[in-house]
């Protein structure tokens, strides 16, 4: 009274598992041997989807290129600022967060506390007070 549930399998060209890689069996047989589908590929129908793929693959670079040479035009007219690029210096939970130096004053970041710094007398960055 008990069901055995139907085992499926591939044989595969590299019997070693060490040797398989992502993409060594077709999707189709993937998905027949996880019982996504219940019949097994026919040949014809994996070499369509294949060409299916390669094809949209072109589309894609024929489509990516176009749009890479309208923004070139684009930025060249000036109807649209190309993008800037940003330089990042610190970070916002750095307690020396944009300074150059010590400073003789004391400074605060969030939680942090630094005291101001002993300048020797008559150097350049020492504040007159």
């Amino acid at each position: 009274g008990q069901t055995i549930p139907e085992r499926r399998f591939v044989e595969a060209v590299n019997p070693q598992v060490y040797q398989y890689e992502m993409g060594d069996f077709p999707t189709e047989w993937e998905a027949w041997i996880r019982k996504k589908r219940n019949d097994p590929p026919t040949i014809e129908e994996i070499l369509k989807n294949e060409n299916y793929r390669e094809e949209m693959k072109q589309k894609i670079r024929d489509v990516s290129e176009k749009d890479k040479l309208l923004q070139a035009k684009e930025y060249k007219e000036g109807l649209v600022a190309e993008p800037v690029h940003t330089h990042v210096k610190g970070h916002a939970s750095a307690p020396y967060y944009g300074k150059k130096e010590p400073s003789q004053d004391p400074s605060s970041t969030a939680s942090t506390f630094q005291p101001g710094s002993w300048m020797p007398p008559g150097s350049s960055s020492s504040h007159n007070k």
